[in-house]
């Protein structure tokens, strides 16, 4: 089955996965993209509809009608400091249920593959260096977000079984590119200004994904006909440890990270005493995916380098700090 030249509606379309995905479907010209936002913004990257809030009362009629392919990357992402009074319903209010209920009615009005943009999380926060996440490993999330999100892909499943849709499933570890914002923007203007960093001597092993790479997998993911209820990893096909990745950065500036080489050990110790064992783990902990079978279903390879990746980044970051 293909959607060649068919409608693709990208929710979140106005959001960093979600303007690179427009970006991409309305310059290959095979696809009609329309972009669901929940407030109309100043740059839109194509054709968009204002649908609202994501809820189950999301009423999605207008959005759907001819639509072939629902590719959704909208959700209530992590919160580095949440202050709902029940978080995790909140997360269930947008990613669980606000999915479902746009699942169902893309379903009842003839939508024929539904591409869910999930998170790595629904595998766990870290692996053991040397051993990676896969795609058919039993689920093992830990924080809320990933509890969420795993409740999604259950319950999207679901809907494939009762009503025949198709449903694919992407999970992406940290995506940067072009736009990055959180703890990668973060680390880009550390290393500009050249701060010193204590994290020259972390051998760890993280699997990361540029915007690009993601966004070319779910367009596969939208057309191929070995896509259909799948799950998929992805990355840049390329480990880094936390050094490399300063380093790699620095490059890419023309200006070389000044790291320095404290022990991991103690850099947990700090991080522990001051309540900041998360934090810790994402800069000292590896979290490595196996992208395996991704590369044998869909004859799938990542286009573009880390290096190419993080160019573009970094050339974005610099272009918005100037402006």
């Amino acid at each position: 089955m293909s959607f060649d030249g068919k409608r693709v509606l990208v929710t979140g379309a106005n959001g960093f996965v979600g303007s690179a995905m427009m970006r991409r479907l309305v310059s290959d010209a095979l696809h009609s993209p329309m972009g669901a936002v929940r407030r109309p913004a100043p740059q839109d990257s194509g054709p968009t509809m204002v649908v609202g809030e994501l809820s189950a009362d999301t009423d999605w009629s207008a959005a759907l009608q001819d639509v072939d392919a629902v590719v959704h990357t909208a959700a209530r992402v992590h919160v580095m400091k949440d202050t709902s009074a029940d978080p995790l319903a909140e997360f269930r209010r947008v990613n669980v249920d606000g999915t479902l209920a746009l699942a169902r009615q893309a379903a009842g009005a003839g939508v024929r593959r539904f591409v869910f943009v999930s998170s790595i999380k629904v595998n766990g926060e870290e692996t053991s260096k040397g051993e990676q996440f896969h795609g058919n490993d039993t689920p093992a999330p830990k924080d809320l977000y990933g509890i969420s999100k795993r409740e999604a892909e259950d319950g999207l499943f679901a809907v494939s079984r009762e009503t025949g849709m198709e449903v694919v499933i992407v999970r992406p570890p940290m995506v940067y590119g072009a736009g990055v914002k959180g703890n990668f923007a973060s680390m880009m203007r550390w290393v500009s200004k050249g701060v010193p960093l204590p994290l020259g001597a972390v051998n760890n092993s993280r699997s990361l994904v540029a915007l690009d790479n993601l966004v070319d997998l779910v367009t596969t993911c939208i057309d191929h006909p070995a896509a259909a209820n799948q799950v998929f990893l992805v990355s840049d096909g390329e480990d880094l440890s936390t050094t490399d990745l300063l380093r790699r950065v620095g490059k890419a500036m023309d200006r070389p990270a000044r790291l320095m080489p404290v022990p991991p050990r103690l850099l947990e110790a700090a991080a522990a005493m001051l309540g900041k064992r998360d934090a810790a783990r994402r800069l000292l902990g590896s979290l490595q995916v196996d992208i395996s079978k991704t590369r044998n279903v869909l004859g799938w390879e990542p286009p573009i380098s880390v290096d190419e990746g993080l160019r573009r980044a970094v050339e974005s970051h610099v272009r918005s700090r100037d402006e």
